[in-house]
């Protein structure tokens, strides 16, 4: 792909907010953000990102520049978030390098779980560190360390495949591309184990914390045995850290198509999270993990089903939903 065939907001964005337009393209993405890897006129190479913003863009912003600056290996974000239409866009540094991390054993599980304890540990230190509580709008925030991303609040609404705490009609949260379509084809056993995972759920009451909602192979980057960069950061969610933990230990080795990780390996994941962290779950905390392990994967088996793409997750959900759901007791 040519600069010529770039959006036509691109170009006049990056000379505004980058000072420079884009020469050439590196890379191009396209899900639910739009990912634009640019070499500028002047040598620079960044990734500029625009998805539909529903409101949540900039606090994942404002969170991803901090842990940058903290030294976590994530990219560091260069603008702030700008409106273009419905879009929310930002630049970050290029980051490139580094390999997926492929896998899906217990052992594979332990070096996934040991960079999710990091991360969750920097972005509670964060969230401590710029004074708010839970829930408190961004306007209450008293730290504003890195000008002008400003303060930030909980990034809400939650991502749409993590999002079982929703207030919408009905099981499913409301997504029109999936809402419009015949729901009679996603299996039965996908509703009723979606039904129990999301019971269980709802009835634990746990505090929320921030956290990656997007926890997958794909995101991550590895080099020389160490992680090298952790991608995705408009999948922050704001959920109780067991609901964050579970959805990692189900999530970690998707690469593509989305998939489940084996019973065994989430299993490890959550020993080897807990002892990482050094805090050890409660009863309750395990079963919400474990009934949070189902929740994208469910997703993930209804969009197969409403698509008639072959059930991968689909598949996963019906060899280990009972496993999963006897050890949730949902």
């Amino acid at each position: 792909m040519t600069s010529e065939e770039l959006p036509e907001w691109l170009g006049g964005w990056c000379a505004r907010h980058l000072g420079h337009e884009p020469e050439s393209v590196l890379f191009q993405q396209r899900s639910i953000s739009a990912v634009f890897g640019l070499r500028l006129t002047d040598g620079r190479d960044v990734v500029v990102k625009a998805r539909e913003d529903d409101g949540r863009t900039a606090a994942c912003v404002a969170v991803q520049v901090r842990l940058a600056r903290r030294g976590f290996p994530c990219p560091l974000p260069i603008t702030p978030v700008s409106a273009v239409g419905e879009l929310g866009v930002h630049a970050e540094e290029f980051r490139p390098g580094g390999e997926m991390l492929r896998g899906d054993s217990p052992e594979i599980a332990v070096r996934y779980a040991k960079v999710f304890a990091r991360l969750m540990a920097e972005l509670a230190e964060l969230w401590e560190l710029a004074g708010l509580v839970e829930l408190a709008e961004p306007s209450e925030a008293p730290f504003v360390p890195f000008a002008p991303f400003g303060p930030f609040g909980p990034p809400l609404p939650n991502p749409r495949w993590a999002r079982w705490d929703h207030t919408d009609p009905g099981l499913w949260p409301s997504i029109a591309v999936l809402d419009e379509r015949d729901q009679s084809a996603v299996p039965a056993y996908v509703v009723e184990t979606a039904e129990r995972a999301r019971a269980c759920l709802l009835a634990a009451d746990l505090p929320c914390v921030l956290g990656h909602a997007d926890f997958e192979a794909q995101n991550l980057r590895w080099r020389d045995g160490e992680v090298w960069a952790v991608h995705d950061w408009d999948s922050l969610a704001w959920q109780p850290e067991a609901a964050l933990v579970g959805a990692a230990c189900g999530t970690f080795s998707t690469v593509s198509p989305p998939t489940l990780a084996p019973v065994e390996s989430s299993a490890a994941f959550l020993t080897a999270y807990q002892e990482f962290r050094g805090r050890t779950f409660t009863a309750r905390e395990r079963k919400v993990a474990w009934a949070a392990s189902l929740w994208p994967a469910l997703h993930n088996a209804r969009w197969e089903a409403l698509f008639g793409d072959a059930p991968v997750c689909g598949d996963e959900v019906r060899e280990q939903g009972p496993e999963r759901l006897r050890r949730a007791n949902a």
